[in-house]
Parts: structure tokens; C-alpha cells; sequence
């Protein structure tokens, strides 16, 4: 293989996994949020389920936003708990998340805003340029 055969595949290679997980969210495990708020990332939080039509509306919201704005998937971590399998885990209770279809920003200790069953390109908006 030849050196620019070489490069072009090595970038092709690395390239393709980036955009795929830029643009989706991160599946979150244990210690997933605390870890990249250690890293001074700032953290959007997505508690939903797969089969709420909420939670499925919120998720084409903020995708579509982040589609339009690259500053959100460079400045904000974007992490989805799933609420089947964590309602009643730490993450869930100890920031008081009432329900699924809940959305949390998150920076150091602090909780910077949340959005708690809404829909609106506004207010779900205003809530992911609190992190910019």
C-alpha cells in the first residue's frame, strides 16, 4: 500500500466513527455524568424510554438543534439515561428527576436549568444555550 492510499483510508477510518458519535448521545453507565463533570465538561442530561412519544419528540428537538448549531456538540456532553433501567438509581433520585422526559444541564456542582416535559423548540433551546 502507498502512502496516500495509506492516509486516506486512516482518515476515512477515523472520521466516520466521530460524526456518528457526535451526533448521537452518549448511553449512560455508572459514573458516566460525575466522570465528565470531573473533566469540566459541561453535561446535558436526556432521562427518557424508549417507548415514551415525549421523549421521542424532545430527542428529534434536540437533534435537530444540535444539526443547525455545531457550537452544542462542542461545548456540551450529551449523555441519555434510560429510565427503565435507572428511575430508581442515584442518578435518578438524587437530583430529584420526577419523571422521564426530563432534561438536566449540568456544570461542576451545579444544576443550571432543566426542562421537565416539554416539547418546545424554544424552551428546549433555551435551556442547551445556557451551556454556550
Amino acid at each position: 500500500m502507498d502512502r496516500r492510499t495509506f492516509l486516506i483510508s486512516a482518515a476515512a477510518a477515523t472520521a466516520v466513527p466521530f460524526a456518528v458519535q457526535a451526533a448521537g448521545f452518549v448511553d449512560y453507565t455508572p459514573g458516566a455524568i460525575d466522570a465528565a463533570l470531573a473533566e469540566g465538561k459541561t453535561v446535558f442530561v436526556d432521562f427518557s424510554a424508549t417507548w415514551c412519544s415525549t421523549c421521542k419528540r424532545q430527542e428529534r428537538v434536540i437533534n435537530a438543534l444540535r444539526a443547525e448549531n455545531p457550537d452544542y456538540d462542542s461545548k456540551l456532553t450529551f449523555i441519555k439515561v434510560d429510565w427503565d433501567t435507572y428511575k430508581s438509581a442515584d442518578v435518578t433520585t438524587s437530583r430529584n428527576i420526577p419523571r422521564r422526559s426530563t432534561l438536566l444541564l449540568l456544570r461542576g456542582d451545579d444544576e443550571l436549568g432543566r426542562v421537565i416535559a416539554g416539547t418546545s423548540e424554544s424552551q428546549i433551546k433555551a435551556l442547551m444555550d445556557i451551556g454556550l
